[in-house]
């Protein structure tokens, strides 16, 4: 298998669990199912959520026939229970232009759950919102125009309103090719979104050269609210590298910390990846190598940092940190 160049390493301030095993992957779904990965993770009355994306049926060539959500539950955030069916469906959507739902991501919003969530539609790929008390119903309160996707709610709501960060697809205006950025948006409903700013451009995150965007829901902290972002750079000279013919991109986990009170200012961000592909399951055998994309984001009581991610758009990991390193990185100058 062909190296990427420029070499990248993961913190040393990052443990992975059990050297870089999954927690999740195919061998645990009850029903039909291949690639497991890119999870949304929370904390909810006293247990810990998954949602999880499962592509399957794949063509042979570079794409899958179906995708659903799925969801697990845990007592202690490693070993999963995963329900007997799939949790969202495009049949739930009640939308014929909605082709496919995936990638969630999962926040808790004064003791409600709010789901985030990709659809592709055959019209453009759009960004919805949801919301969810006992995780057998789910009210859909909102999609984006296309294209907008990988978006992210805070915790609380800011100056009154909600926030969320989210990555639109510029192609036109940013060259014909992938320059895509952070974004962040206001809301006073989770409904109707504006006030939409630039947070932070490819251009400012040094290991990339394609694109960034929002990874896990933040966290709050005393110094600030702990982001993670997706990094994604490309090694033109790659060949085959997973099931496609050829897969040249390597995906990165980034942090930055934005200010409590104003999150559209980032007060630090760590210049190197918080985690890079290096283990077994990142870097070999997957579906797309080299992929390791953040989802889920937990601070426990006793300052430990869970961070589930995505590996080779094949399974689902988890690393752990401790949140003071962490916020130590994204101060480091």
């Amino acid at each position: 298998m062909a190296k990427m160049l420029p070499e990248l390493k993961s913190s040393k301030v990052i443990t992975r669990y059990k050297g870089g095993e999954p927690v999740l992957s195919k061998k645990d779904i009850p029903y039909e199912a291949e690639c497991i990965f890119n999870a949304g993770v929370a904390k909810y009355r006293g247990r810990y959520v998954m949602v999880f994306r499962n592509d399957y049926q794949f063509n042979g060539v570079g794409a899958f026939g179906k995708c659903v959500i799925g969801i697990a539950f845990s007592r202690d955030g490693i070993q999963w229970e995963v329900q007997d069916k799939p949790f969202l469906t495009v049949e739930d959507m009640g939308d014929p232009d909605v082709t496919r739902v995936y990638d969630p991501r999962l926040t808790v919003i004064e003791d409600r759950c709010y789901l985030c969530f990709a659809v592709d539609t055959r019209h453009g790929l759009r960004g919805g919102i949801a919301v969810t008390d006992d995780f057998q119903t789910v009210e859909v309160l909102s999609l984006t125009v296309p294209d907008n996707r990988n978006m992210v709610l805070f915790p609380e709501r800011i100056g009154g309103k909600y926030m969320r960060l989210e990555r639109p697809f510029p192609v036109y205006s940013r060259g014909g090719t992938d320059r895509f950025d952070i974004w962040m948006s206001a809301s006073p409903d989770l409904k109707y979104w504006g006030e939409s700013r630039l947070l932070m451009g490819v251009e400012d995150v040094p290991y990339a050269n394609d694109k960034i965007g929002p990874g896990a829901p933040p966290i709050k902290t005393d110094a600030g609210w702990l982001t993670l972002f997706h990094a994604v750079d490309i090694d033109r000279t790659r060949g085959k590298n997973g099931w496609e013919a050829r897969w040249q991109k390597r995906y990165c986990a980034g942090i930055m910390l934005l200010d409590l009170e104003n999150p559209s200012k980032i007060i630090g961000m760590y210049k190197e990846p918080l985690i890079a592909p290096e283990t077994g399951y990142e870097v070999e055998g997957g579906f797309r190598t080299n992929v390791i994309f953040p989802g889920g984001l937990i601070l426990e009581e006793d300052g430990t940092v869970k961070i589930y991610y995505g590996a080779s758009d094949t399974v689902e990991c988890l690393a752990t940190a401790q949140v003071e390193d962490l916020i130590r990185l994204c101060k480091a100058e």
